[in-house]
């Protein structure tokens, strides 16, 4: 099987390694089996598709609806690499799913809007599929509802050109979209668990997700649901898309 890429924006090397784990364990991937790219440690290295079943774009701290001028040079080169990457993967109907960030990134790219209207706290949300949602092969195997962790500052307000809406939650009326046969973007985490939820709060306490002193309470609320089912999206992704 030709492996799967991860592109990662994570610096803080808990979450990264974290984010890692978790993507290769609820998609069954051994390690030869999910290449990663810390995008923010240096230039992306030139990528060819033909070397990989799919693409796999991690969550971050970067918001993509930020104004350039506020926005780091790391972040702008990484959204800078990200674009032709992006064109390729939609010109080829290349497999991408994009977790969080990538509803920015794949949300922008499309020309749609992204920004901080529909903002979600940290922690477990009931997330809903559409009838769009149902019949597709990445949510085959989800309930019409499910609970996800979700914990992010900006959000899809208008759909990308083209793009078919299959989730959504309360608070948030984009929770999962496709454009085109195979790529996807989640606003929730699709790799996260519990523990994995849990740890991040510890990594990320400082960066106003939420006031610090409240980090207990918020790890908290994040055990009070059993978060299970979204983990089934990685690895229908990779049943779907691994190729020799």
């Amino acid at each position: 099987m030709k492996p799967f890429l991860l592109l990662a924006t994570r610096a803080e090397d808990v979450a990264a390694d974290g984010e890692y784990a978790a993507f290769r364990r609820f998609g069954g991937l051994e390690e030869h089996q999910l290449h990663r790219v810390r995008m923010e440690q240096g230039p992306m290295p030139a990528v060819d598709l033909d070397d990989y079943s799919g693409v796999v774009l991690g969550g971050g701290p970067f918001n993509s609806s930020d104004d350039a001028a506020t926005k780091s040079p790391t972040q702008r080169r990484v959204e800078a690499e990200l674009a032709p990457l992006l064109d390729e993967i939609l010109d080829r109907r290349f497999p991408f799913l994009g977790a969080c960030y990538g509803v920015g990134t794949l949300g922008l790219h499309g020309g749609g809007v992204v920004d901080t209207t529909y903002g979600e706290e940290v922690g477990p949300v009931t997330v809903q599929l559409t009838p769009e949602g149902r019949a597709d092969p990445l949510c085959a195997d989800l309930p019409d509802e499910f609970a996800a962790y979700v914990g992010h500052k900006e959000a899809c307000r208008v759909l990308p050109r083209g793009a078919v809406l299959l989730a959504r939650s309360a608070n948030c009326p984009v929770q999962m979209f496709r454009v085109g046969p195979n790529a996807y973007a989640t606003q929730f985490h699709p790799e996260l668990d519990v523990d994995g939820i849990v740890e991040r709060i510890g990594v990320y306490r400082e960066y106003g997700y939420f006031p610090a002193d409240e980090a207990q309470a918020v790890a908290d609320r994040a055990r009070s649901r059993d978060v299970r089912a979204p983990g089934r999206i990685m690895r229908a992704f990779v049943e779907r898309y691994a190729r020799d």
